[in-house]
């Protein structure tokens, strides 16, 4: 059957972690448990006059081009989301559905391939279970990651994650977001391990897992913070420079960079060491740095490493395997370009 068996064409995996978007309030610290009340961050424009402060072609460098340049100031209109006055502490509020059926495609047009594929994902399943990728979910959870930028500076963060059913809190754990390393994923608490098991379960198919995250960032009063910005393809008559994101006019975060901040997770990569955990993608992509770290070259890329497991037998590395369940778990389209 290996010999014979060839990637299926039509291949796409739905993702099994959905966040929605994140909420931003504000509100004060010694005030959180009446937090359900607190007013929404709203997006206002701001208009600035800046100075010409990028880099200058070589024919540009003459003085006399330079102070003319200058004389033009650099006006710009752009969106700002910050805490009133009276509030020192910002609030970011989601839901995580965790879905079973992880590796189970829904799409894919060769019945041998998709068997292949099940009786593979179940002997991993056996094996190991997804204690190891519900573990470090939790941990990203725990750490705060998904709040990006908002999480540098604080003063203290905290984070509730709770397990709803029928609407209500069924479990919940509250961590310090400070105290939890963003880089060594394994150096994890018994409240990360009790929340990864319950990811892990929810991931198995074990149990419904709805969770409900909310983070309280103490930042100070007035301070500015940091909701996504909008990637503008067609500006047509707009002059704003930067556009942030906003749900019913209350600033938000998107759910695609909160998912991308929980499968944060991937420290199997070759110079992990130095760089530490990268989101889970086949190349191992860094768009900030404009680097793939898992190039097919090395053999560590998702699609080489499933190949060799599917249609060579070849079983990678427990830590690659730990990989391709956690790009399945991410969802795409896979198919072998005809």
């Amino acid at each position: 059957m290996s010999n014979t068996l060839k990637t299926a064409s039509v291949l796409a995996f739905e993702r099994k972690l959905d966040p929605s978007d994140a909420i931003f309030r504000a509100g004060d610290w010694g005030d959180r448990a009446a937090a359900a009340s607190w007013p929404t961050v709203s997006i206002r424009e701001k208009s600035v006059r800046g100075t010409i402060s990028n880099r200058l072609k070589a024919k540009d460098q003459d003085p006399a081009k330079l102070d003319a340049a200058i004389e033009n100031p650099n006006l710009q209109t752009v969106d700002v989301a910050a805490l009133p006055a009276d509030a020192d502490t910002l609030k970011v509020q989601f839901t995580l559905r965790v879905l079973a059926g992880a590796g189970m495609p829904s799409a894919c047009n060769s019945a041998e391939y998709q068997a292949k594929l099940l009786q593979t994902v179940q002997g991993y399943v056996q094996k190991y279970g997804f204690s190891e990728l519900g573990n470090r979910y939790a941990a990203n959870l725990a750490s705060g990651r998904f709040l990006w930028r908002n999480r540098q500076g604080a003063e203290e963060v905290l984070v509730e994650v709770a397990v709803l059913k029928d609407g209500k809190a069924d479990q919940s754990w509250s961590f310090k977001a400070l105290e939890h390393s963003m880089r060594a994923l394994d150096a994890i608490d018994s409240k990360v391990q009790e929340l990864g098991a319950v990811i892990a379960e929810g991931l198995a198919g074990k149990r419904h897992v709805l969770l409900q995250i909310t983070a309280f960032v103490r930042v100070g009063a007035g301070q500015e913070v940091f909701p996504s910005q909008e990637l503008i393809l067609d500006k047509g008559a707009s002059k704003k420079s930067k556009t942030l994101y906003e749900v019913d006019q209350v600033a938000a975060m998107h759910s695609q960079k909160i998912g991308n901040a929980i499968r944060t997770i991937d420290t199997w990569y070759e110079g992990a060491g130095e760089l530490g955990p990268i989101a889970v993608e086949p190349y191992g992509s860094v768009t900030t740095q404009g680097k793939a770290y898992r190039q097919p070259k090395q053999k560590l890329d998702f699609y080489t490493l499933l190949d060799n497991w599917l249609l060579k037998d070849q079983v990678p590395a427990v830590e690659q395997q730990h990989f391709v369940m956690a790009v399945l778990i991410r969802g795409g389209v896979f198919g072998d370009a005809s």
